[in-house]
């Protein structure tokens, strides 16, 4: 099974750049492509939202959030659907 160039373009963008809130991948014909990338003002609401009930997807999240230090964090998940 192959990545397709533009999961790892997208996803580095992700990581480096924070240019996106998620990315979900689906397989399409033996080959790992991009279904659907959300904006950095999006919600983790918006990211259930585009799930398909029945379907097989994965993707990555990048959740922030508050230490009880109150230091902003972020940390990437990955989901499989």
């Amino acid at each position: 099974m192959a990545v397709s160039d533009e999961c790892k373009l997208k996803f580095l963008e992700l990581k480096a750049k924070r240019n996106y809130r998620f990315i979900v991948f689906k397989i399409e014909n033996q080959e790992v492509v991009v279904d659907k990338v959300g904006n950095p003002e999006e919600t983790y609401d918006d990211f259930t939202a585009s799930l398909p009930p029945d379907e097989c997807r994965y993707a990555v999240f990048d959740f922030d959030f508050t230490t009880i230090e109150n230091v902003q964090k972020s940390k990437i998940f990955f989901i499989a659907w």
